[in-house]
């Protein structure tokens, strides 16, 4: 029997409240690839030696069609999954720390975990599934406090709920993938829980050597300041350096603002800026503006983002590639003034820069960088904002798609991220509706969140009340 032999089984029957109502989990297994896979370990490359050990929880949201009635889902994810780790073996192995704090991964079919559940309520009591706190109940629990060699390196939680809906919440090492690797793996998956096959056009590539140090250089050829901690408050009261509450807001962006920031942006030259570039020039202006309240317009201030290398280095990287293929990227430092009273254009342009400048030679030089540090502990943490600071982390999932996630129960009718865990993250993200929209959902001090949103719809002179997905 392939289910059984592929996974192991507690039944937990465990109870524990929600925001609303109670939530049960009703097993918790261990899957494991179906067939034999190599009993090997990785060395990772450079590019995922910087990522934090930690999940990145993704959340797919199901609400009730005819499909549903097709099967047991649970069985189907099960055997699928378990199909889906032949090829994806590595994320059903686990991470090993070696000298200068480095991680291996030991491809040793551990299996990843995978909970069943079930929510006494309505899915429309999670109104727009902002990523707070409301919703950290609908992914498994990963235990920190166990050894990093016993930690899985996924977790899975498919939960039901009263009216009919599904979701699954997917939690992935950042280690190990970045978000594109990931996006494609579920897919695939998804594919397979459909029983379909997984052409050799999507099979996964594992050589982490593509993005390793050649060791040419013995010294980087570019000033990696996105490796360096970022700008911080110019001065902070003692009641300022206390950790103060956060608040995340979810906000739609229509086909028709985006325009008009492009026109903003652009200019009379006639520039064409992308549509990311755009929306985090103005997420950047709005954002100083709100937190600019008491402080001095001279304030430091840098915007980081994430650039995909995969077609950047020659000979290009393949899109299957299944591990981290993204590097950090940081504007200059601007100061306040400059972002708040300058032309869209200025704050558009500087961040054009930041991206324009990670070419080939660029990422050869970061590698180099990394392979160069004598603690990979000390990196990792150095250029991460802390809970106080004047600065913007905008990530992109708008090219990731989330049409082709059906499991046999339709499309998600949303996906996103189960969480922002910090201060001035930001998530651009698809809508659900295909009418050009985008939805934002970003973390801020909860005392800037009001003025926040003003001040990002006042200037496309339209205000729009938070996303309802």
């Amino acid at each position: 029997n392939k289910m059984t032999s592929s996974m192991s089984s507690d039944k937990t029957n465990s109870k524990f409240h929600l925001a609303y109502k109670m939530l049960t989990i009703l097993s918790s297994n261990t899957v494991t690839p179906s067939e034999p896979t190599p009993n090997v370990q990785y060395s990772l490359s450079d590019c995922d030696q910087i990522k934090l050990p930690t999940h990145a929880p993704m959340l797919y949201v199901y609400k009730p069609n005819k499909k549903f009635s097709l099967g047991n889902p649970i069985e189907a994810l099960t055997n699928s999954l378990s199909q889906a780790l032949v090829h994806y073996y590595p994320i059903a192995g686990r991470l090993c720390l070696i000298e200068g704090g480095r991680f291996e991964v030991h491809c040793n079919s551990m299996g990843v975990q995978l909970l069943e559940a079930f929510c006494e309520a309505d899915l429309d009591e999670f109104d727009d599934f902002e990523p707070t706190q409301k919703v950290q109940d609908l992914f498994p629990k990963i235990d920190y406090g166990c050894p990093i060699q016993e930690i899985p390196l996924m977790g899975v939680q498919l939960t039901s709920f009263l009216c009919g809906s599904l979701t699954l919440g997917v939690a992935i090492s950042r280690a190990v993938v970045d978000g594109s690797s990931a996006m494609r793996f579920v897919n695939s998956w998804a594919k397979l829980a459909k029983g379909e096959k997984l052409y050799s056009s999507i099979i996964p590539v594992h050589d982490r050597d593509l993005l390793k140090s050649s060791k040419q250089h013995t010294t980087p050829r570019f000033d990696h300041v996105e490796f360096l901690p970022p700008p911080s408050w110019i001065s902070c009261s003692e009641t300022e350096t206390k950790t103060e509450q956060t608040s995340v807001a979810v906000l739609k962006i229509s086909k028709n603002q985006i325009e008009k920031l492009k026109k903003e942006a652009n200019g009379l030259l006639g520039n064409k800026n992308s549509t990311f570039v755009v929306i985090s020039g103005h997420l950047w202006r709005s954002v100083c503006k709100a937190r600019y309240v008491d402080r001095n317009g001279y304030q430091p201030t840098s915007l980081t983002t994430l650039v995909d290398c995969r077609n950047r280095v020659k000979p290009p990287i393949p899109n299957v590639y299944f591990a981290n293929a993204v590097f950090p990227t940081v504007t200059p430092t601007c100061q306040f003034k400059d972002i708040m009273e300058k032309p869209l254009s200025y704050t558009v342009s500087k961040i054009s820069e930041a991206i324009g400048k990670v070419t080939e030679e660029y990422v050869r030089s970061a590698l180099d960088y990394i392979a160069n540090q004598k603690d990979m502990n000390l990196l990792r943490t150095s250029f991460h904002s802390s809970a106080e600071n004047p600065n913007l982390f905008v990530v992109s999932w708008m090219n990731f798609p989330n049409n082709d996630t059906d499991f046999g129960w339709g499309n998600p009718t949303y996906m996103g991220p189960g969480n922002i865990n910090s201060e001035g993250k930001v998530f651009l993200m698809k809508n659900g509706v295909e009418d050009g929209s985008l939805i934002i959902a970003i973390c801020l001090k909860a005392a800037h969140i009001n003025a926040f949103k003003k001040f990002f719809y006042e200037d496309i002179k339209e205000v729009f009340p938070a996303a309802k997905l």
